[in-house]
């Protein structure tokens, strides 16, 4: 009988199965993607400008927005996590700074001292969505761009965040718990959180695996073991789809008022 895999979030360990990294590869190219499109659709250059990443993890996508020239702060509620942020950042020069808070309390983070702020593996985490935007609020200078990805509350998000990743023995890349029905918030309960803290929602964007099938596909092949997190991307191909109706994940933008 196959030895179920060790599933650990923020692990250091190469034998185990962590699905917020998992997520991070998957999602790097769309989430890059779609910053870039936001920017360009306010007239916003990156260079010169500050970002704060909420939820940086591992430092993947704080280290990409680096790259299109802001200076990044990676917040992580994981002090490994941060930590090994940090230490990515240092191998690569990027500058990256780095801070473990969770996203309800960033703590001395200052106000007003951002142009644009990404909430990643946040908003579908959180108990607290209020105290989250509060936060994001507080931290935008005026007229900031919050950028933010989540999951709808929907059947199919339900089956596969609820069911293939956090339950069914066969596909489980998450622990018990990570997921629950009432933290998948549809585009209007986001939208309406955002607005009571003076942030204006201005676009809410689909996206999904080019061939759903994929994903399947790339989450057995790692938990046997036979490809790593970096080889995933690829084999999923996650896509923008504007104008469709997210039915599982989506991607969004609001501008502090």
């Amino acid at each position: 009988m196959a030895t179920a895999p060790h599933i650990e979030l923020d692990s250091r360990s190469p034998e185990a199965v962590d699905g917020r990294q998992i997520r991070a590869v998957s999602f790097q190219d769309v989430r890059l993607e779609y910053v870039g499109r936001t920017l360009r659709a306010l007239d916003v250059a990156a260079a010169g400008r500050r970002a704060i990443v909420v939820g940086g993890g591992r430092g993947l996508l704080p280290a990409g927005l680096a790259r299109l020239g802001f200076e990044v702060l990676s917040i992580d509620p994981s002090a490994t996590a941060t930590a090994m942020a940090r230490e990515a950042s240092e191998r690569e020069g990027l500058g990256v700074a780095t801070r473990t808070a969770p996203a309800e309390e960033l703590g001395d983070v200052p106000d007003a001292g951002f142009d644009l702020a990404y909430y990643a593996d946040t908003f579908e985490i959180t108990a607290d969505l209020d105290r989250v935007v509060a936060e994001a609020a507080r931290v935008l200078k005026p007229g900031g761009v919050l950028v933010y990805d989540t999951v709808n509350r929907t059947p199919l998000s339900r089956l596969v965040y609820l069911g293939a990743f956090q339950s069914l023995p066969m596909t489980r890349i998450m622990p018990p718990g990570r997921y629950a029905a009432a933290r998948l918030r549809p585009p209007a309960e986001v939208a309406a959180t955002l607005e009571r803290h003076g942030l204006r929602n201005e676009d809410v964007c689909d996206f999904k695996p080019k061939n759903p099938p994929s994903l399947v596909k790339a989450v057995l092949a790692r938990r046997r073991g036979r490809i790593t997190d970096e080889e995933i991307p690829p084999i999923v191909d996650f896509v923008l789809a504007p104008g469709a109706r997210p039915l599982v994940t989506y991607l969004g933008y609001a501008r502090r008022v």
